[in-house]
């Protein structure tokens, strides 16, 4: 499939911040870029800064030496990971020890778009008049503890220690910390995928999130009207809005699996269908492109095979 994008936006404030600890990857987009990254650091001053900065600077540093166009592959990823966690190690010492980062990725390329998180910083898939399609799971105590049984939903949401993440990217750790990745291959024209900082979610709700970018105004307004919504906010806060353009469908994209709607690592097959997010219903939506039987796909493959060979 080939991807058309209309110029992504961003944003990236200091909040009460005295140091942003967030950062992204490019600087500046065109419609042009298929690689975004959207990092938020951990450690304090000099030291969350410098875990987020390399880390949205060396994987790109890395794959823009691989060929990526025609499809990201995880063992790419893994090892884009690796080089990076390398340039992390070089930088421990007393006064960064501490220090780590969280990660969003999005890859757009022809057999749709690749998605990597670590951390509670999130990857949404919005389509306007259907809701969320994909929403990265928090890698959270408290969302640990929700998934385990023993808090619930709502009691998540207040968790005293919801700031506290069980992965993310740290320097001079014996077992790196991966990834969750999923492949997603059901975008349409009209879509939006959104990376957030969790700066961005104080004083916003999925509900404020999906009625925003399902408006009928511009991207920059949506970016000003995002901007006005998260002035108050105490954290820094960070966020990357790519809208698709066009989606042009090719010969084989029928065999390509979207994983939304079975992963679990998108909360919305995670949490109860009647659990509230304040006073809102999470949106639960189903998806086209739902699983297929191992039976289907190989009836696929084979007729797109006798197809090729006439």
């Amino acid at each position: 499939m080939k991807i058309e994008l209309y110029p992504p936006l961003h944003i990236h404030e200091l909040g009460k911040r005295d140091n942003q600890e967030d950062s992204l990857w490019p600087m500046s987009a065109t419609a042009n870029d298929r690689l975004f990254l959207l990092c938020d650091g951990m450690g304090g001053h000099e030291k969350g800064e410098v875990a987020s900065h390399i880390v949205s600077t060396s994987i790109p540093e890395f794959l823009d030496k691989e060929d990526i166009a025609d499809g990201l592959e995880d063992n790419q990823l893994k090892r884009s990971l690796e080089y990076t966690y390398r340039r992390l190690d070089a930088q421990v010492g007393e006064s960064v020890r501490k220090m780590g980062t969280t990660l969003t990725l999005l890859c757009f390329h022809r057999r749709g778009v690749t998605a990597a998180h670590m951390g509670d910083s999130r990857i949404y898939h919005i389509r306007p008049g259907v809701g969320i399609l994909y929403q990265s799971r928090d890698h959270s105590i408290a969302f640990d503890l929700f998934q385990s049984g023993e808090i619930t939903y709502e009691e998540m949401l207040n968790y005293p220690k919801k700031n506290i993440i069980t992965r993310a990217m740290t320097p001079g750790e014996e077992n790196r910390m991966r990834p969750d990745i999923i492949h997603i291959t059901d975008i349409k024209s009209d879509d939006y995928f959104y990376m957030c900082s969790d700066g961005m979610l104080e004083n916003m709700t999925n509900k404020a999130i999906v009625a925003l970018l399902s408006s009928n105004a511009t991207d920059e307004k949506k970016r000003k009207q995002f901007i006005t919504a998260t002035s108050k906010n105490q954290d820094n806060h960070t966020a990357w809005f790519i809208h698709i353009k066009d989606v042009i469908r090719e010969d084989g994209d029928e065999l390509l699996v979207n994983e939304e709607p079975t992963a679990r690592c998108n909360t919305i097959n995670i949490i109860p269908k009647d659990a509230t997010e304040g006073d809102e219903e999470v949106v639960i939506v189903e998806t086209e492109g739902t699983a297929k039987s191992f039976l289907q796909r190989i009836k696929e493959m084979y007729n797109y095979i006798m197809r090729k060979n006439l």
